[in-house]
Protein backbone atom coordinates (compact mmCIF):
# COMPACT_ATOMS: atom_id res chain seq x y z
CA UNK A 1 0.00 0.00 0.00
CA UNK A 2 2.77 2.49 0.90
CA UNK A 3 4.31 2.59 -2.56
CA UNK A 4 0.88 3.13 -4.16
CA UNK A 5 0.30 6.25 -2.09
CA UNK A 6 2.72 8.16 -4.27
CA UNK A 7 2.13 6.65 -7.71
CA UNK A 8 -0.39 9.11 -9.19
CA UNK A 9 0.33 12.48 -10.73
CA UNK A 10 -1.25 15.66 -9.41
CA UNK A 11 -2.03 19.02 -11.01
CA UNK A 12 -0.41 21.28 -8.44
CA UNK A 13 2.34 23.83 -8.58
CA UNK A 14 5.39 21.89 -9.76
CA UNK A 15 7.91 20.77 -7.20
CA UNK A 16 11.45 22.10 -7.19
CA UNK A 17 14.31 19.67 -7.63
CA UNK A 18 15.07 19.42 -3.91
CA UNK A 19 11.37 18.74 -3.21
CA UNK A 20 11.23 16.06 -5.92
CA UNK A 21 14.31 14.40 -4.42
CA UNK A 22 12.74 14.47 -0.97
CA UNK A 23 9.51 12.95 -2.25
CA UNK A 24 11.43 10.18 -4.01
CA UNK A 25 13.46 9.49 -0.85
CA UNK A 26 10.23 9.29 1.14
CA UNK A 27 8.72 6.90 -1.41
CA UNK A 28 11.80 4.67 -1.19
CA UNK A 29 11.76 4.73 2.60
CA UNK A 30 8.15 3.55 2.74
CA UNK A 31 8.69 0.98 -0.01
CA UNK A 32 11.63 -0.48 1.92
CA UNK A 33 9.42 -1.18 4.92
CA UNK A 34 9.76 1.90 7.13
CA UNK A 35 6.42 2.89 8.67
CA UNK A 36 7.54 5.98 10.59
CA UNK A 37 9.90 8.07 8.41
CA UNK A 38 10.90 11.56 9.55
CA UNK A 39 11.43 14.17 6.83
CA UNK A 40 13.78 16.98 7.85
CA UNK A 41 13.38 20.13 5.73
CA UNK A 42 14.56 23.64 6.69
CA UNK A 43 12.29 26.64 7.02
CA UNK A 44 11.55 27.86 3.50
CA UNK A 45 11.93 24.40 1.95
CA UNK A 46 8.28 24.30 0.89
CA UNK A 47 6.95 21.53 3.15
CA UNK A 48 3.33 22.60 2.63
CA UNK A 49 3.56 22.26 -1.15
CA UNK A 50 5.24 18.88 -0.82
CA UNK A 51 2.58 17.76 1.68
CA UNK A 52 -0.10 18.88 -0.79
CA UNK A 53 1.49 16.68 -3.46
CA UNK A 54 1.55 13.72 -1.08
CA UNK A 55 -2.10 14.29 -0.16
CA UNK A 56 -3.23 14.72 -3.76
CA UNK A 57 -1.54 11.51 -4.86
CA UNK A 58 -3.07 9.63 -1.94
CA UNK A 59 -6.52 11.01 -2.80
CA UNK A 60 -6.08 9.93 -6.40
CA UNK A 61 -5.63 6.36 -5.10
CA UNK A 62 -8.79 6.57 -3.00
CA UNK A 63 -6.91 6.95 0.28
CA UNK A 64 -7.85 9.06 3.29
CA UNK A 65 -5.28 11.31 4.97
CA UNK A 66 -4.88 13.07 8.31
CA UNK A 67 -2.57 16.08 8.69
CA UNK A 68 -1.86 16.98 12.33
CA UNK A 69 -0.65 20.41 13.42
CA UNK A 70 -0.46 22.48 16.61
CA UNK A 71 -3.85 24.09 17.33
CA UNK A 72 -2.83 27.64 16.44
CA UNK A 73 -1.75 26.57 12.94
CA UNK A 74 -5.07 25.00 11.93
CA UNK A 75 -6.54 27.88 9.95
CA UNK A 76 -3.39 28.82 8.08
CA UNK A 77 -2.86 25.13 7.20
CA UNK A 78 -6.38 24.94 5.74
CA UNK A 79 -5.77 28.14 3.78
CA UNK A 80 -2.43 26.86 2.49
CA UNK A 81 -3.89 23.54 1.30
CA UNK A 82 -6.83 25.21 -0.38
CA UNK A 83 -4.42 27.56 -2.16
CA UNK A 84 -2.82 24.40 -3.57
CA UNK A 85 -6.17 23.03 -4.73
CA UNK A 86 -6.86 20.66 -1.82
CA UNK A 87 -10.51 21.45 -0.97
CA UNK A 88 -11.97 18.10 0.16
CA UNK A 89 -11.00 18.58 3.78
CA UNK A 90 -12.51 18.78 7.22
CA UNK A 91 -11.14 20.15 10.47
CA UNK A 92 -10.89 18.48 13.87
CA UNK A 93 -10.70 21.33 16.38
CA UNK A 94 -13.36 22.41 18.88
CA UNK A 95 -16.50 23.60 17.11
CA UNK A 96 -14.62 24.67 14.01
CA UNK A 97 -16.94 25.71 11.12
CA UNK A 98 -15.07 23.40 8.76
CA UNK A 99 -15.83 20.27 10.81
CA UNK A 100 -16.65 17.43 8.40
CA UNK A 101 -15.71 13.92 9.53
CA UNK A 102 -16.67 12.53 6.12
CA UNK A 103 -14.06 14.56 4.24
CA UNK A 104 -11.16 12.44 2.89
CA UNK A 105 -8.58 14.88 4.30
CA UNK A 106 -8.71 15.74 8.00
CA UNK A 107 -6.64 18.65 9.35
CA UNK A 108 -6.37 17.77 13.04
CA UNK A 109 -5.32 19.78 16.04
CA UNK A 110 -3.01 17.55 18.07
CA UNK A 111 -4.62 18.92 21.22
CA UNK A 112 -8.12 17.92 20.01
CA UNK A 113 -7.05 14.38 19.08
CA UNK A 114 -6.78 13.50 22.76
CA UNK A 115 -10.50 14.28 23.26
CA UNK A 116 -12.07 13.02 20.02
CA UNK A 117 -12.45 9.77 18.11
CA UNK A 118 -9.54 9.55 15.73
CA UNK A 119 -10.28 9.74 12.01
CA UNK A 120 -10.12 6.48 10.07
CA UNK A 121 -7.33 7.17 7.57
CA UNK A 122 -4.66 5.42 5.48
CA UNK A 123 -1.84 7.93 6.03
CA UNK A 124 -0.96 10.43 8.77
CA UNK A 125 1.33 13.42 8.20
CA UNK A 126 2.62 14.95 11.45
CA UNK A 127 3.72 18.56 11.11
CA UNK A 128 6.17 20.04 13.67
CA UNK A 129 6.87 16.44 14.67
CA UNK A 130 9.75 17.41 16.97
CA UNK A 131 7.22 18.66 19.54
CA UNK A 132 6.75 15.11 20.93
CA UNK A 133 2.98 15.08 21.42
CA UNK A 134 2.00 12.02 23.47
CA UNK A 135 -1.32 11.58 21.66
CA UNK A 136 0.54 11.12 18.36
CA UNK A 137 2.67 8.41 19.96
CA UNK A 138 -0.42 6.67 21.36
CA UNK A 139 -1.98 6.76 17.88
CA UNK A 140 1.19 5.24 16.45
CA UNK A 141 1.11 2.43 19.00
CA UNK A 142 -2.55 1.66 18.30
CA UNK A 143 -2.26 1.74 14.48
CA UNK A 144 1.05 0.08 13.71
CA UNK A 145 0.21 -0.66 10.07
CA UNK A 146 -0.72 2.92 9.17
CA UNK A 147 2.22 5.00 7.88
CA UNK A 148 3.08 8.10 9.92
CA UNK A 149 5.32 10.67 8.19
CA UNK A 150 6.94 13.26 10.45
CA UNK A 151 7.74 16.73 9.09
CA UNK A 152 10.13 19.06 10.91
CA UNK A 153 12.89 21.57 10.33
CA UNK A 154 14.58 20.46 13.57
CA UNK A 155 13.89 16.75 14.35
CA UNK A 156 16.55 16.59 17.04
CA UNK A 157 14.46 16.12 20.17
CA UNK A 158 15.79 13.66 22.71
CA UNK A 159 14.12 10.27 22.27
CA UNK A 160 12.46 11.07 18.92
CA UNK A 161 14.11 7.97 17.43
CA UNK A 162 12.00 5.77 19.69
CA UNK A 163 8.96 6.68 17.62
CA UNK A 164 10.30 7.31 14.09
CA UNK A 165 12.38 4.72 12.24
CA UNK A 166 14.09 6.64 9.42
CA UNK A 167 15.55 10.14 9.04
CA UNK A 168 15.38 11.68 5.57
CA UNK A 169 17.42 14.89 5.34
CA UNK A 170 15.68 16.58 2.42
CA UNK A 171 18.03 19.57 2.32
CA UNK A 172 20.21 21.63 4.60
CA UNK A 173 19.92 25.34 5.28
CA UNK A 174 23.29 25.91 3.63
CA UNK A 175 22.05 24.11 0.48
CA UNK A 176 19.00 26.34 0.13
CA UNK A 177 21.01 29.51 0.74
CA UNK A 178 23.58 28.43 -1.85
CA UNK A 179 20.85 27.79 -4.42
CA UNK A 180 19.03 31.07 -3.73
CA UNK A 181 15.92 29.59 -2.09
CA UNK A 182 16.77 31.09 1.31
CA UNK A 183 18.26 34.49 2.07
CA UNK A 184 21.96 35.03 2.70
CA UNK A 185 22.53 36.23 6.27
CA UNK A 186 25.16 38.10 8.25
CA UNK A 187 25.52 38.05 12.03
CA UNK A 188 26.69 40.77 14.37
CA UNK A 189 27.44 39.72 17.94
CA UNK A 190 27.96 41.61 21.22
CA UNK A 191 29.65 40.19 24.29
CA UNK A 192 27.84 37.23 25.76
CA UNK A 193 25.59 38.02 28.74
CA UNK A 194 26.98 36.91 32.08
CA UNK A 195 25.20 33.61 32.65
CA UNK A 196 27.52 32.26 35.34
CA UNK A 197 25.48 30.41 37.94
CA UNK A 198 22.24 30.31 35.94
CA UNK A 199 20.70 26.90 36.54
CA UNK A 200 20.04 24.43 33.73
CA UNK A 201 16.54 22.90 33.82
CA UNK A 202 15.45 20.26 31.29
CA UNK A 203 18.48 21.02 29.15
CA UNK A 204 18.10 24.81 28.94
CA UNK A 205 18.63 27.91 31.06
CA UNK A 206 16.17 28.48 33.91
CA UNK A 207 13.80 31.09 32.48
CA UNK A 208 13.37 33.18 35.63
CA UNK A 209 17.08 33.38 36.39
CA UNK A 210 17.87 34.03 32.74
CA UNK A 211 15.38 36.91 32.59
CA UNK A 212 16.99 38.51 35.65
CA UNK A 213 20.36 38.55 33.87
CA UNK A 214 19.00 39.84 30.54
CA UNK A 215 16.24 42.25 31.61
CA UNK A 216 18.45 45.08 32.81
CA UNK A 217 18.38 48.70 31.68
CA UNK A 218 21.94 48.40 30.37
CA UNK A 219 21.41 45.28 28.28
CA UNK A 220 18.01 46.34 26.97
CA UNK A 221 19.44 49.76 26.14
CA UNK A 222 22.26 48.07 24.24
CA UNK A 223 19.72 46.16 22.13
CA UNK A 224 18.03 49.42 21.13
CA UNK A 225 21.34 51.19 20.47
CA UNK A 226 22.72 48.40 18.28
CA UNK A 227 19.42 48.08 16.44
CA UNK A 228 19.61 51.75 15.51
CA UNK A 229 23.25 51.35 14.47
CA UNK A 230 23.05 48.05 12.60
CA UNK A 231 19.37 47.33 11.98
CA UNK A 232 19.26 49.53 8.85
CA UNK A 233 15.54 50.29 9.41
CA UNK A 234 14.73 46.70 8.50
CA UNK A 235 11.52 44.85 9.35
CA UNK A 236 12.56 43.22 12.62
CA UNK A 237 11.50 40.43 14.95
CA UNK A 238 12.80 40.62 18.52
CA UNK A 239 12.97 37.57 20.81
CA UNK A 240 12.89 38.14 24.58
CA UNK A 241 13.33 35.71 27.46
CA UNK A 242 9.91 36.16 29.07
CA UNK A 243 6.95 38.55 28.95
CA UNK A 244 8.52 41.14 31.23
CA UNK A 245 11.72 41.18 29.17
CA UNK A 246 9.91 41.38 25.81
CA UNK A 247 7.59 44.12 27.10
CA UNK A 248 10.61 46.07 28.37
CA UNK A 249 12.23 45.82 24.94
CA UNK A 250 8.99 46.93 23.29
CA UNK A 251 8.70 49.92 25.62
CA UNK A 252 12.25 51.06 24.88
CA UNK A 253 11.76 50.75 21.12
CA UNK A 254 8.63 52.93 21.33
CA UNK A 255 10.44 55.47 23.52
CA UNK A 256 13.14 55.65 20.85
CA UNK A 257 10.57 56.61 18.22
CA UNK A 258 10.56 53.22 16.46
CA UNK A 259 7.07 51.94 15.53
CA UNK A 260 6.90 48.67 17.45
CA UNK A 261 4.31 46.16 18.65
CA UNK A 262 4.30 43.36 21.19
CA UNK A 263 2.72 39.90 21.06
CA UNK A 264 2.78 36.79 23.22
CA UNK A 265 0.78 33.58 23.58
CA UNK A 266 -2.05 35.47 25.31
CA UNK A 267 -2.71 37.73 22.32
CA UNK A 268 -5.66 36.26 20.39
CA UNK A 269 -5.43 35.42 16.69
CA UNK A 270 -7.40 38.41 15.32
CA UNK A 271 -5.24 40.90 17.21
CA UNK A 272 -2.09 39.03 16.22
CA UNK A 273 -3.11 39.08 12.55
CA UNK A 274 -3.80 42.82 12.86
CA UNK A 275 -0.22 43.33 14.08
CA UNK A 276 1.11 41.19 11.21
CA UNK A 277 -0.90 43.18 8.66
CA UNK A 278 0.51 46.46 10.00
CA UNK A 279 3.99 44.91 9.95
CA UNK A 280 3.61 43.81 6.32
CA UNK A 281 2.30 47.26 5.44
CA UNK A 282 5.22 49.04 7.09
CA UNK A 283 3.21 50.73 9.87
CA UNK A 284 5.02 48.57 12.42
CA UNK A 285 8.77 48.01 11.95
CA UNK A 286 9.54 45.93 15.04
CA UNK A 287 7.60 43.11 16.70
CA UNK A 288 8.79 42.11 20.16
CA UNK A 289 7.66 38.66 21.23
CA UNK A 290 8.20 35.85 23.69
CA UNK A 291 7.72 32.15 22.82
CA UNK A 292 5.33 33.03 20.00
CA UNK A 293 7.09 33.64 16.68
CA UNK A 294 8.90 30.30 16.53
CA UNK A 295 6.89 28.25 14.02
CA UNK A 296 4.34 28.75 11.30
CA UNK A 297 4.45 32.50 10.67
CA UNK A 298 4.15 33.86 7.14
CA UNK A 299 6.31 36.97 7.31
CA UNK A 300 8.90 36.64 4.52
CA UNK A 301 9.61 40.38 4.60
CA UNK A 302 11.43 39.98 7.93
CA UNK A 303 15.00 41.05 7.21
CA UNK A 304 16.37 41.48 10.73
CA UNK A 305 16.30 39.17 13.74
CA UNK A 306 17.27 40.46 17.18
CA UNK A 307 17.95 37.47 19.39
CA UNK A 308 18.05 38.57 23.03
CA UNK A 309 17.16 35.12 24.42
CA UNK A 310 20.15 32.92 25.33
CA UNK A 311 19.50 29.23 24.87
CA UNK A 312 21.25 25.89 24.89
CA UNK A 313 18.66 24.41 22.54
CA UNK A 314 19.76 23.95 18.94
CA UNK A 315 16.12 23.47 17.92
CA UNK A 316 14.98 26.76 19.45
CA UNK A 317 17.99 28.60 18.02
CA UNK A 318 17.58 27.27 14.47
CA UNK A 319 13.82 27.90 14.52
CA UNK A 320 14.45 31.49 15.64
CA UNK A 321 16.95 32.37 12.92
CA UNK A 322 14.81 30.51 10.39
CA UNK A 323 12.02 33.06 10.85
CA UNK A 324 14.05 35.52 8.80
CA UNK A 325 15.58 33.30 6.12
CA UNK A 326 12.68 33.29 3.65
CA UNK A 327 13.30 35.27 0.49
CA UNK A 328 11.05 38.14 -0.59
CA UNK A 329 11.03 40.77 -3.36
CA UNK A 330 13.47 43.55 -2.50
CA UNK A 331 15.03 41.60 0.38
CA UNK A 332 18.79 41.49 -0.07
CA UNK A 333 19.71 39.52 3.05
CA UNK A 334 18.92 38.82 6.69
CA UNK A 335 20.78 40.73 9.39
CA UNK A 336 21.02 38.95 12.76
CA UNK A 337 21.87 40.93 15.89
CA UNK A 338 22.82 38.30 18.45
CA UNK A 339 22.57 39.78 21.95
CA UNK A 340 22.39 36.31 23.50
CA UNK A 341 25.77 34.81 22.63
CA UNK A 342 23.98 31.96 20.87
CA UNK A 343 26.19 31.86 17.77
CA UNK A 344 29.36 31.58 19.83
CA UNK A 345 27.66 28.99 22.05
CA UNK A 346 25.97 26.86 19.38
CA UNK A 347 27.64 27.79 16.09
CA UNK A 348 26.17 29.08 12.84
CA UNK A 349 22.79 27.59 11.91
CA UNK A 350 24.34 26.41 8.65
CA UNK A 351 26.72 24.23 10.69
CA UNK A 352 24.11 22.55 12.88
CA UNK A 353 23.31 19.20 11.29
CA UNK A 354 22.42 15.72 12.53
CA UNK A 355 22.51 12.49 10.57
CA UNK A 356 20.42 10.30 12.89
CA UNK A 357 17.45 10.55 15.22
CA UNK A 358 18.13 10.51 18.95
CA UNK A 359 16.92 7.21 20.39
CA UNK A 360 17.01 8.45 23.99
CA UNK A 361 19.05 5.45 25.13
CA UNK A 362 22.20 7.27 26.20
CA UNK A 363 23.07 10.60 27.75
CA UNK A 364 21.88 13.61 25.80
CA UNK A 365 25.46 14.36 24.92
CA UNK A 366 28.57 12.82 26.44
CA UNK A 367 31.44 14.89 27.76
CA UNK A 368 33.55 13.75 24.81
CA UNK A 369 30.85 14.81 22.34
CA UNK A 370 30.51 18.15 24.10
CA UNK A 371 34.25 18.68 23.80
CA UNK A 372 34.22 17.76 20.12
CA UNK A 373 31.32 20.13 19.54
CA UNK A 374 33.07 22.98 21.36
CA UNK A 375 36.15 22.45 19.21
CA UNK A 376 34.09 23.35 16.13
CA UNK A 377 32.48 26.52 17.48
CA UNK A 378 33.62 29.80 15.91
CA UNK A 379 35.96 32.29 17.53
CA UNK A 380 36.45 35.96 16.80
CA UNK A 381 39.61 37.39 15.27
CA UNK A 382 41.28 39.73 17.74
CA UNK A 383 42.32 42.07 14.94
CA UNK A 384 39.33 42.42 12.61
CA UNK A 385 36.62 40.67 14.67
CA UNK A 386 35.73 38.25 11.87
CA UNK A 387 34.65 34.71 12.71
CA UNK A 388 37.36 32.09 12.35
CA UNK A 389 37.66 28.37 12.87
CA UNK A 390 39.26 27.21 16.09
CA UNK A 391 41.61 25.11 13.98
CA UNK A 392 42.77 28.08 11.90
CA UNK A 393 46.29 29.33 12.54
CA UNK A 394 45.54 32.66 10.87
CA UNK A 395 42.45 34.72 10.18
CA UNK A 396 41.20 34.18 6.64
CA UNK A 397 39.90 37.76 6.54
CA UNK A 398 42.90 39.84 7.61
CA UNK A 399 45.73 37.29 7.86
CA UNK A 400 46.40 37.95 11.55
CA UNK A 401 48.24 35.06 13.20
CA UNK A 402 46.23 33.46 15.92
CA UNK A 403 48.04 33.40 19.23
CA UNK A 404 47.47 30.53 21.64
CA UNK A 405 45.71 31.75 24.78
CA UNK A 406 44.91 29.95 27.97
CA UNK A 407 42.25 32.36 29.19
CA UNK A 408 38.62 32.40 28.08
CA UNK A 409 38.11 34.63 25.07
CA UNK A 410 35.40 37.26 25.28
CA UNK A 411 34.06 39.92 22.98
CA UNK A 412 34.35 43.56 23.94
CA UNK A 413 30.68 44.45 23.67
CA UNK A 414 30.94 45.94 20.20
CA UNK A 415 28.69 44.38 17.58
CA UNK A 416 30.92 42.76 14.98
CA UNK A 417 30.15 41.00 11.75
CA UNK A 418 30.65 37.24 11.72
CA UNK A 419 32.21 35.99 8.54
CA UNK A 420 33.27 39.34 7.10
CA UNK A 421 35.95 39.24 4.42
CA UNK A 422 38.76 41.58 3.54
CA UNK A 423 38.47 43.47 0.28
CA UNK A 424 40.40 42.16 -2.69
CA UNK A 425 43.37 44.12 -3.99
CA UNK A 426 41.80 44.06 -7.46
CA UNK A 427 39.33 46.93 -7.94
CA UNK A 428 37.03 46.06 -10.86
CA UNK A 429 35.29 48.70 -12.95
CA UNK A 430 31.52 48.99 -13.16
CA UNK A 431 31.70 47.68 -16.71
CA UNK A 432 33.62 44.59 -15.56
CA UNK A 433 31.13 43.99 -12.77
CA UNK A 434 28.18 44.35 -15.13
CA UNK A 435 29.76 41.95 -17.63
CA UNK A 436 30.40 39.39 -14.89
CA UNK A 437 26.87 39.68 -13.54
CA UNK A 438 25.44 39.24 -17.04
CA UNK A 439 27.48 36.06 -17.42
CA UNK A 440 26.20 34.79 -14.06
CA UNK A 441 22.63 35.40 -15.22
CA UNK A 442 23.35 33.46 -18.39
CA UNK A 443 24.94 30.63 -16.41
CA UNK A 444 21.95 30.50 -14.01
CA UNK A 445 19.51 30.38 -16.93
CA UNK A 446 21.37 27.53 -18.63
CA UNK A 447 21.42 25.51 -15.39
CA UNK A 448 17.85 26.41 -14.32
CA UNK A 449 19.09 27.83 -11.01
CA UNK A 450 16.87 29.81 -8.66
CA UNK A 451 16.39 33.53 -9.47
CA UNK A 452 18.52 34.66 -6.53
CA UNK A 453 21.55 32.53 -7.39
CA UNK A 454 23.28 35.10 -9.61
CA UNK A 455 23.00 37.84 -6.97
CA UNK A 456 24.33 35.63 -4.18
CA UNK A 457 27.23 34.46 -6.37
CA UNK A 458 28.04 38.03 -7.41
CA UNK A 459 28.20 38.98 -3.74
CA UNK A 460 30.63 36.15 -3.04
CA UNK A 461 32.94 37.61 -5.69
CA UNK A 462 32.74 41.30 -4.85
CA UNK A 463 31.46 41.43 -1.29
CA UNK A 464 28.45 43.58 -2.22
CA UNK A 465 25.07 43.00 -3.84
CA UNK A 466 24.53 44.04 -7.49
CA UNK A 467 22.46 47.06 -6.49
CA UNK A 468 24.04 49.55 -8.88
CA UNK A 469 21.52 49.92 -11.76
CA UNK A 470 24.35 49.67 -14.28
CA UNK A 471 25.06 46.20 -12.89
CA UNK A 472 21.61 45.05 -11.80
CA UNK A 473 20.05 45.40 -15.25
CA UNK A 474 22.87 43.72 -17.15
CA UNK A 475 21.42 41.39 -19.78
CA UNK A 476 22.15 37.63 -19.50
CA UNK A 477 25.08 36.59 -21.68
CA UNK A 478 26.92 33.39 -22.46
CA UNK A 479 29.46 32.88 -19.65
CA UNK A 480 33.14 32.87 -20.56
CA UNK A 481 35.39 29.92 -19.76
CA UNK A 482 37.03 32.00 -17.05
CA UNK A 483 33.67 32.70 -15.37
CA UNK A 484 32.65 29.03 -15.61
CA UNK A 485 35.93 27.98 -14.01
CA UNK A 486 35.49 30.50 -11.21
CA UNK A 487 31.94 29.30 -10.48
CA UNK A 488 33.14 25.69 -10.50
CA UNK A 489 35.95 26.53 -8.08
CA UNK A 490 33.45 28.10 -5.65
CA UNK A 491 31.18 25.07 -5.86
CA UNK A 492 34.09 22.72 -5.17
CA UNK A 493 35.18 24.88 -2.23
CA UNK A 494 31.63 24.79 -0.84
CA UNK A 495 31.45 21.01 -1.08
CA UNK A 496 34.82 20.64 0.64
CA UNK A 497 33.77 23.05 3.42
CA UNK A 498 30.56 21.13 4.01
CA UNK A 499 32.47 17.85 4.11
CA UNK A 500 34.94 19.29 6.61
CA UNK A 501 32.07 20.26 8.91
CA UNK A 502 30.54 16.80 8.73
Amino acid sequence: MSGALFSARATLRPLRQHQERALEALRQSLASGHRRPMLQAPTGFGKTLMAAHIIRRALDKGKRVAFTVPARLIDQTVEAFEAEGIHALGVMQGIHPRTDRGAPVQVCSVQTLARRKRPDVDLILVDEAHQLHKEIFRWMADCREVPFVGLSATPWAWGLGKHYDDLIVAARTADLIRDGYLAYFTVFAPSEPDLAGVRIVAGDFHEGELAERCNTDKLVGDVIERSLARGENRSTLVYGVNRAHAEHLHQRFVESGIPASYIDAFIDRPEREHVFDRFRGGEVRVICNVATLAIGIGLPTVSCIIDARPTKSEMLFVQTIGRGLRTAPGKDKLVVLDHAGNHLRLGMVTDINHETLDDGEGARRSAAEQGARAALLPLLCDECKAVMSRQAKACTACGAIREAKSHVLHADGELIELGSRAASAWVPTIAEKAAFYGELKGYARSRHYAPGWAGHTYRKRFGVWPNDPRVRFAAPTTPSLRTKQWVLSRQIAFVKAMAAHG
